[in-house]
């Protein structure tokens, strides 16, 4: 099978490149990069005017499988993910049961496998059941192909069994995803401690709450020498202490979602559930600092934290309703319109943060667009403008707070292994 995308921008960060050209594709390889190429193809698609870049890869995804099948599976999670743009997804560990053993895992990636439509990596919990208590079989997992090791919902609190885990966590040459969040500091909060929280009568989640975890991780990976990489980083001291962390040589990468750095807290529409998420939105000061730490590129990577939940579950109050949203069929769209658009990011920069940077923290062959690499691209158009529609989701979640929210750029084909899993035409 051969298939030869003519006259795209071309956009790989791994080269540097940024220029017109063509890319054939033979079987799941680039086969050839060129100005032009005239070989004939069993499949041609003309992407002048487009973003030809490496697929996006999201390092932050909640698939709810096994376990929680009503709010999303792999299945349903994949075809997100396609329509996303995004050719590999990190699955989080925090289903029912935990994914804390190697037949979990191999269970995830085997219905991906079967599936065949966006690579799925699967990864491992840090404690048994989530609890805290003891490691999970972190070896066992590592030899059936986690990328890495998060305990994603919660901190571990205990500072000994995270720093026991960095050792192993190191020895196997797999990052750490932290999820920062003290549970004792929390107290009960659902949105961010300011004003409009004490307008509606609500407890609040201060940004210290966050910033102590991401200080104690940083320290406790200083000590071992293992990889750190913070999840859905949202104050602004977490960019200064990132910064800081980098200055001095402590191996720590961080991810920003599109919702911290689109919305602040006075965008909460009273009462809807759909701002609510964890970390909350927090304020004009923090949201600047994250995009001028994007921007900077202190904080490496944009993920989506993509969490589904029911109609029915979101369908409360705000002190019971779950936290999260989804996001895999967004985030493109929204990083190009307050990123790109705004000059916060170049196309060059998105294709880092969204493709080339997870690939170098996983240590996976993706994210570039040189001869001889997997054939895993993402074409998109930075004109189409559009307003976005969550009754179009292909992922189960509809709980979103961007519904009806106007965006410019959108994917228009993604490419897996050289096949295509998702073209513009497809939409209904």
């Amino acid at each position: 099978m051969t298939l030869l995308i003519k006259n795209g921008r071309i956009i790989d960060p791994a080269t540097k490149t940024d220029e017109v050209m063509d890319i054939l594709i033979e079987d799941d390889k680039i086969a050839k990069r060129a100005k032009k190429i005239d070989t004939k193809a069993d499949k041609t698609i003309n992407a002048k005017g487009c973003y030809v870049m490496p697929g996006f890869i999201d390092m932050h995804v909640h698939l709810r499988d096994p376990g929680q099948e009503a709010k999303e599976t792999v299945v349903t999670g994949s075809r997100a993910a396609a329509r996303g743009g995004f050719t590999t997804i990190l699955a989080m560990p925090n289903t029912k049961p935990v994914v804390d053993n190697a037949d979990v895992v191999n269970y995830v990636h085997q219905k991906a496998k079967n599936l065949g439509l966006v690579h799925v990596l699967q990864v491992g919990a840090v404690t048994k059941g989530q609890k805290g208590e003891e490691l999970a079989d972190i070896e066992g997992m590592a030899d059936v192909g986690i990328p890495a090791v998060s305990e994603d919902g919660k901190s571990v609190m205990n500072a000994k069994l995270l720093r026991d885990a960095m050792q192993v966590t190191k020895k196997r040459g797999i990052p750490m995803l932290s999820h920062c969040e003290d549970k004792n500091l929390v107290d009960g909060g659902v949105v961010n401690a300011d004003e409009n929280a004490k307008k509606a009568g609500l407890r609040g989640i201060t940004n210290s709450v966050e910033d102590a975890i991401i200080a104690r991780d940083i320290m406790i990976a200083h000590d071992t020498g293992s990889a750190l990489h913070l999840c859905h980083c949202s104050t602004k001291s977490s960019v200064t202490m990132v910064k800081m962390a980098k200055e001095e040589g402590i191996r720590v990468t961080a991810e920003v979602c599109p919702h911290h750095f689109t919305l602040t807290s006075d965008d909460m529409i009273p009462g809807d559930t759909n701002y609510k998420m964890n970390p909350p939105l927090r304020t004009k000061e923090d949201v600047e600092a994250l995009r001028l730490g994007l921007k900077e590129n202190i904080m490496d990577v944009i993920s989506t934290d993509h969490a589904p939940h029911t109609a029915d579950e979101k369908n409360n109050n705000m002190t019971r309703a779950p936290f999260g949203i989804v996001g895999l069929e967004t985030a493109a769209a929204l990083t190009y319109t307050e990123l790109v658009l705004k000059e916060y990011l170049t196309p060059m920069q998105m294709a880092e943060k969204m493709s080339y940077n997870p690939a170098q923290i996983l240590g996976l062959e993706a994210g570039s667009l040189e001869e001889g690499k997997p054939a895993d691209i993402v074409i998109f158009d930075p004109a189409k403008t559009y307003v976005i529609d969550k009754n179009k989701f292909w992922s189960k979640g509809r709980n979103t707070p961007f519904d009806g929210r106007k965006v410019t750029g959108a994917v228009n084909t993604t490419i897996v292994d050289g096949k295509v899993v998702y073209d513009i035409k497809m939409e209904k």
